[in-house]
């Protein structure tokens, strides 16, 4: 009995701040996956491939986990030569998410595009597209007693539904090598093009603003920091940041916060040819969320390029 309370508990306070479908995707190490938020940025850091796992709440059955692989490439890295002016002027990028929350299991593709225009000496203006396609399935047997009463929902009770949904993302940044601002909007089309069951309505628009800062504070450290805000019809504003000290261009620690609900602890080690992060999260008491802990790993590998400094003042990691 206790059990069976403690996952309502579980699926109810997701479905509270999830929405019924389509959810936010919560990130902690954000920075490191620039190009899911936001299509401008895709390639922003050269040829790579990107992933990460988050477990929400661990320990609860039918908790928040979500799974991540992307591959963004730099056109220019398949050129006969090394030419740094072309570097990062078009890039591709495909994106997979798939993302479990109580009765609901979602996958998502992402292909994208961007462009860059250099405005400045180091400063350049980039504007990206993104396709998505979101594939939503509903398990009737694991829903609410709230979700069994919806009337949208209760025909899907011990049954199966899908639903399909395509739309557009688009972004614009201004990116230097020590600072970037970025805006995106995700649901362009707020979710007119679909296919399958009814189980979600139209998808609002959703405004995602990422801001990130580096410095080199001498040869053997720099600091790095950076913000989200993600703002949402029917969900409540989402705004995060994270603070991080990397020490001799090798490990990282640092920590972060995401307002009003969680507090983070980072931890990182930067090779040449990878990078592999760690958070350990706990919710606020005032949240009102599970007081589980929340486990997220990512890991990054550069494809043409090494995690090795150009030049002296270089910062390595966002």
């Amino acid at each position: 009995m206790k059990k069976h309370l403690l996952t309502t508990f579980v699926l109810l306070s997701s479905l509270v701040l999830h929405g019924q479908a389509q959810s936010r995707k919560y990130v902690s190490q954000f920075s490191h996956l620039q190009n899911y938020f936001s299509p401008a940025l895709t390639g922003y850091e050269g040829s790579s491939l990107r992933g990460f796992v988050r477990n929400q709440w661990a320990g609860f059955e039918g908790a928040p986990k979500t799974y991540f692989l992307s591959a963004e490439m730099d056109i220019a890295d398949f050129g006969e030569s090394e030419n740094e002016a072309a570097a990062g002027k078009n890039a591709v990028g495909l994106a997979m998410l798939h993302d479990t929350y109580g009765a609901f299991t979602e996958t998502g593709l992402i292909a994208s595009y961007a462009s860059r225009i250099q405005v400045a000496k180091r400063a350049s203006l980039r504007m990206g597209v993104g396709v998505n396609y979101n594939a939503i399935r509903l398990d009737g047997d694991h829903m609410t007693t709230e979700q069994a009463n919806d009337e949208t929902l209760t025909q899907y009770l011990n049954g199966f539904a899908n639903t399909r949904i395509l739309d557009f993302n688009l972004g614009l940044a201004l990116t230097h090598p020590n600072y970037y601002i970025s805006y995106a909007v995700h649901n362009v089309n707020q979710g007119a093009i679909s296919s399958g069951d009814e189980i979600v309505g139209r998808n609002p628009r959703e405004g995602i603003l990422q801001l990130g800062y580096r410095s080199a504070l001498n040869n053997d450290m720099a600091i790095i920091v950076n913000a989200m805000y993600n703002n949402r019809e029917g969900l409540p504003a989402n705004g995060e940041f994270n603070v991080k000290v990397l020490l001799k261009d090798l490990v990282w620690i640092g920590g972060g916060h995401r307002m009003s609900y969680a507090n983070n602890f980072q931890f990182g080690i930067l090779l040449p040819a990878m990078r592999i992060g760690y958070v350990y999260e706990l919710p606020m008491t005032r949240s009102y969320l599970l007081p589980n802990t929340t486990h997220e790993f990512m890991a990054v590998f550069p494809l043409f390029r090494k995690n090795i400094r150009k030049s002296e003042n270089e910062v390595l990691i966002w």
